[in-house]
């Protein structure tokens, strides 16, 4: 079959369509014919090596497909079910993938493949943000970075829903637009952001930041915090945060901040599960407008990659094999 692979940690230039052995489903994992894969952040970091993994290296942690063949010990998939993943996947890239059984969700037949992978990944990153590592209540307001991306929107949806405020931030008119369209009720630049924020809350500031950007806005984003208020880092798309001296969170207000991840708040089958079923009836309802994404084909892989890293795209970028 044909996989993409990275041999060397680097840019672009590491990524290689390759052919590689078939893989088979060992005990507790699934076999799947890969139908969708989509792009994600976790992707670029492993590819560079900020995240590393033994080399060589099948690249994609996510997609939909329909399961080929189940191990020895799986009971709740079963041959020629739909399903999505968003880890336990590694080599989402691939024709085929072995994916760790519990960490297979079964799609819906009202979803189709290009929404489910635009829900998973995000969608889950997205619920657990609002609803555990930090509780939306009515009235809570939230700034929300590169509220245009595929978190971003369905977290300014998802805030918006539960009676939340969103301050959003976006680089160009067009995504701001978008952000507003998802609910948002100002949209800002980057520039001078955390000034906008202050005169926006009457100099109070906000109740919580949820930060996918990382190194470029974290500053900003600790100083738009309110007293006592929650920092939420959840990624590095422009690069890893500093480290911080921690004594700058008592001088901003006894400040809190958190780097979360999806391996934590979905730890076992029925957590993940759970969320993925919210996400599904939240599109079902017309809670959740998911952005149509950007399509390429799995051999213009770099191409999809240098279109994400350089944050063109609106949504989710998917893969279509």
């Amino acid at each position: 079959m044909r996989s993409v692979v990275v041999s060397a940690f680097g840019g672009l230039e590491a990524l290689a369509l390759v052919d590689v052995p078939d893989p088979t489903a060992s005990a507790g994992h699934v076999l799947v014919d890969v139908r969708v894969s989509g792009l994600n952040f976790v992707d670029v970091y492993q590819r560079t090596g900020l995240y590393p993994l033994p080399l060589p290296l099948a690249c994609g942690v996510e997609g939909v497909g329909t399961v080929r063949a189940v191990g020895d010990g799986v009971a709740d998939v079963h041959a020629g079910q739909r399903v999505g993943w968003l880890s336990g996947g590694q080599g989402s890239f691939g024709d085929m993938v072995v994916v760790t059984a519990d960490r297979a969700v079964p799609i819906p037949d009202e979803i189709d493949d290009v929404t489910a992978v635009a829900l998973l990944m995000q969608g889950v990153t997205a619920h657990y943000l609002v609803t555990d590592t930090f509780h939306i209540k009515p009235g809570d307001v939230a700034l929300v970075h590169a509220a245009a991306g595929g978190v971003g929107l369905l977290l300014t949806q998802m805030i918006t829903h539960l009676g939340g405020i969103v301050i959003a931030t976006a680089s160009t008119e067009a995504k701001r637009d978008a952000a507003r369209a998802a609910g948002a009720v100002h949209a800002l630049p980057y520039e001078d952001f955390a000034v906008a924020v202050r005169e926006l809350t009457d100099g109070t500031g906000v109740d919580v930041v949820y930060d996918g950007v990382g190194a470029a806005t974290f500053d900003g984003s600790l100083a738009s915090v309110r007293p006592r208020g929650l920092l939420v880092c959840f990624g590095n798309a422009s690069g890893p945060v500093p480290q911080l001296d921690v004594l700058r969170l008592s001088q901003g207000g006894s400040l809190y901040v958190t780097r979360p991840t999806v391996a934590h708040y979905a730890r076992t089958a029925a957590e993940l599960r759970a969320r993925a079923a919210d996400l599904f009836a939240w599109v079902e309802q017309g809670v959740l407008r998911v952005t149509p994404p950007t399509r390429y084909s799995r051999d213009d892989v770099v191409e999809a990659f240098r279109a994400l890293e350089s944050r063109q795209t609106t949504g989710k970028v998917v893969l279509v094999h």
